[in-house]
């Protein structure tokens, strides 16, 4: 896949974790696309490295957008902790 493809993937894959993780986020939406980026990346690393699978086989396919979509959630998570304790210090 290119580079164009991650980036929409990424950027799709931010929107559904942020679907699926509701609240208030100190960061706007390009904060969202960002995660949602990384998080594409992160989806496939963890999944070769865990799994022993390749999860980034193609834009169409299932484990792709899943990897995608559970990294984005797990920065998304992170982000939220770390940008909370900033806040109330």
């Amino acid at each position: 896949m290119g580079i164009i493809a991650w980036i929409i993937i990424g950027l799709l894959a931010g929107l559904i974790a942020k679907a699926l993780m509701p609240g208030k986020d100190p960061g706007g939406i390009i904060i969202t696309m960002l995660i949602g980026i990384a998080g594409g990346l992160l989806g496939g690393w963890l999944g070769k490295v865990i799994f022993g699978v390749d999860s980034i086989d193609g834009f169409f396919e299932l484990s792709t957008w899943i990897a995608a979509i559970v990294g984005s959630m797990i920065l998304l998570a992170l982000y939220r902790v770390i940008s909370g304790n900033r806040r109330h210090a």
